[in-house]
């Protein structure tokens, strides 16, 4: 069984308020009880404007420099990211301008962590080099072990112009993968500033709440952006059977 924290689009710009929902979120995460969440996963737009300094909080904030987070951090980029800060202030690595993408094996499953950012854009891709990366990677994995896909843009809309407005580019061809690959047991994402759960091409997708606002739905109000709502946060359980099953929590 594995057992994912996750949280997205936490969008720090140094604003006193982005940091204080971020470690808000990060104080309730660190204090869960030990021994029963294997990671966090963080999907995307971590920084605000793609710049060192936000990535250097980041890093502070997840405990990617001082090693105090109590699990494994994950984190992919997401439209308001830029890949060689990222790779520099964040995870530490030399800079380049190439997708970013990573895969951290479990003893139950496998997380592939993959950039559908387009650099300068805001709606999403997965590119040639990343499609290759996937199938790669799936292929070095031991037979039988499940796998989940994690990246920022949603690949299904989700009734609402905005996040919608800047989707994952050719679903098609991500569907035609997932055919090939029974292995691949769900999808998270981000992007959206809202929970959600739906299916794609047979297999559930989980989209996780916001840190920095959450979306108001049409019916909910006129005001795109909740910026007074709770901060958000999901756990993915995905099961000895292949069951993904998701729980959502806010933090007051």
């Amino acid at each position: 069984m594995l057992v994912l924290a996750h949280i997205s689009d936490l969008h720090l710009d140094g604003s006193p308020r982005a940091t204080e929902r971020a470690e808000r979120v990060r104080d309730r995460l660190w204090g869960l009880l030990p021994g029963h969440v294997d990671a966090l996963l963080v999907t995307g737009d971590i920084a605000d404007h793609g710049e060192e300094s936000e990535y250097e909080e980041a890093a502070r904030i997840l405990g990617l420099r001082g090693g105090d987070a109590p699990f494994p951090v994950l984190t992919c980029p997401g439209n308001h990211d830029s890949r060689a800060p990222y790779r520099t202030a964040l995870l530490g690595e030399p800079a380049a301008e190439g997708p970013v993408n990573s895969v951290r094996v479990f003893d139950g499953a496998a997380v592939l962590m993959c950039d559908s950012s387009i650099p300068g854009r805001d709606e999403g891709a997965l590119d040639e080099e990343t499609y290759d990366w996937i199938e790669t990677t799936l292929d070095s994995l031991d037979a039988g072990l499940p796998a989940l896909l994690a990246f920022h843009h949603p690949p299904v809309a989700l009734h609402h112009p905005l996040p919608d407005s800047y989707p994952l580019a050719d679903p098609g061809r991500l569907a035609a993968l997932l055919a090939r690959r029974p292995r691949i047991a769900g999808l998270i994402t981000g992007h959206a500033h809202t929970p959600a759960a739906t299916a794609f091409a047979g297999r559930p997708v989980l989209v996780g709440p916001g840190v920095t606002w959450t979306l108001n739905l049409p019916w909910e109000a006129e005001q795109i952006a909740d910026r007074d709502a709770p901060v958000g946060l999901a756990f993915h359980v995905l099961d000895d059977t292949g069951r993904l099953t998701s729980h959502f929590r806010v933090v007051r």
